[in-house]
């Protein structure tokens, strides 16, 4: 189910290590060493975690990797361009919806309904 996060992956970052009393400086000891910069700019939104990085940020701030990832906005691009290399008609599909600049909300709308429809068939 796609659901629409008021908080970018960095607030909750930012926000976690608030929670755990951590200063940007000390996450970053914590975290191996990495500078105060490279997770600035995380919690900022210009970079974005490896998955090494990530889950030691997970375990540090008593999260999931998982509950971290919900905040995580980036399209999934690679799994798109397989999906388009396999079956073009999802990349055909992609670039109808840039040209009538089809929003987010519009696509959750129609998940949604197609959802309920196979609720609705499989409950007949």
């Amino acid at each position: 189910m796609l659901t629409m996060m008021a908080k970018t992956f960095g607030q909750r970052i930012r926000e976690l290590r608030d929670i755990q009393d951590l200063s940007l400086r000390d996450f970053a000891k914590r975290l191996g060493g990495l500078s105060a910069a490279h997770l600035s700019d995380i919690e900022l939104g210009r970079r974005f975690p490896s998955s090494e990085l990530l889950q030691k940020m997970a375990q540090i701030l008593d999260v999931t990797v998982e509950h971290l990832r919900e905040y995580d906005s980036r399209p999934p691009v690679e799994d798109m361009k397989r999906m388009a290399e396999a079956n073009p008609a999802y990349g055909f599909a992609l670039r109808k919806m840039v040209e009538r600049n089809i929003t987010p909300e519009e696509i959750e709308k129609l998940l949604r309904a197609k959802t309920e429809a196979e609720k609705k068939n499989e409950d007949v």
